[in-house]
């Protein structure tokens, strides 16, 4: 059911321990600030969550929904086997979850239990730069963060579960993967820090290529400055990514909306 265009999905509050409504909440947020960034693929892409007080459970959007719509109760709650442990009514609608997103987000939940949040985009910057042989290009501070990220070869659209291994070994220990021909990928402890990745690989993407259009040689840097300044951002060496800006994206958002909280 709709209203002035706004869908009216009836509260999960309630059916939810406290750490998992926290977590529904922050995730989200995270949706509505993929969306308000410019990172969004209208109703394609997921952004997924770890359920913090449940084994093998995590939450991702309703097939669907544009990610400026997500709030906390529309979330679904499956299991690694992608069986539907929780959802609101949708009424006539009937929303239910991706097939491709599930089998790319829970292969990463699955293996990756240091991992809380996973963050998948069709942004126009890192679809142009996941085509380029060249990949992505440490021609930028914030680019030189993910001097060693990871590269998945495309295999098409990824219905087939067979794809998992290679998609995990790919992105290994890392907090960032270039999906060939296709997309981004980043992952966190924290929704914040998975959030933050994202943001600053959209910014190395989108500076790269607005350098390369001026059609000018890019300034090179030398490999121990390069190996450097990526130190410099390794966990160890700096606070985890997100904890001083989580709080103020959500601040950002409660200002312009605040329904993501419902």
């Amino acid at each position: 059911m709709t209203k002035s265009g706004v869908l009216q999905i009836p509260s999960m509050r309630d059916q939810c321990s406290e750490a998992e409504w926290k977590a529904r909440v922050d995730l989200a947020a995270c949706y509505r600030l993929v969306e308000l960034y410019g990172m969004a693929d209208m109703m394609a892409n997921h952004i997924s969550m770890r359920v913090p007080d449940e084994e093998n459970a995590f939450l991702i959007n309703a097939y669907g929904m544009m990610y400026e719509e997500i709030t906390a109760s529309s979330l679904i709650k499956v299991d690694l086997a992608g069986n539907v442990l929780a959802k609101p009514d949708f009424g006539e609608l009937g929303y239910g979850i991706n097939k491709a997103g599930y089998v790319i987000h829970s292969a990463v939940h699955a293996a990756r239990h240091d991992v809380d949040c996973v963050i998948h985009t069709h942004s126009w910057a890192s679809m142009a730069v996941s085509s380029l042989a060249c990949g992505l290009v440490p021609s930028t501070q914030t680019a030189m963060r993910f001097l060693k990220i990871g590269y998945h070869d495309y295999q098409g659209v990824v219905l087939d579960t067979k794809e998992q291994a290679s998609l995990i070994e790919d992105l290994g220990n890392g907090e960032a993967l270039i999906l060939r021909n296709h997309g981004a990928l980043t992952v966190g402890r924290t929704v914040g820090e998975a959030f933050n990745w994202m943001h600053r690989l959209e910014l190395a993407c989108r500076t790269q290529l607005a350098a390369q259009a001026t059609q000018q040689p890019l300034q090179q840097v030398s490999p121990q400055v390069l190996e450097e300044t990526w130190n410099n951002y390794q966990p160890g060496t700096r606070r985890p990514y997100g904890v001083m800006e989580w709080p103020a994206l959500l601040r950002k958002l409660d200002r312009l909306d605040s329904s993501y909280r419902d």
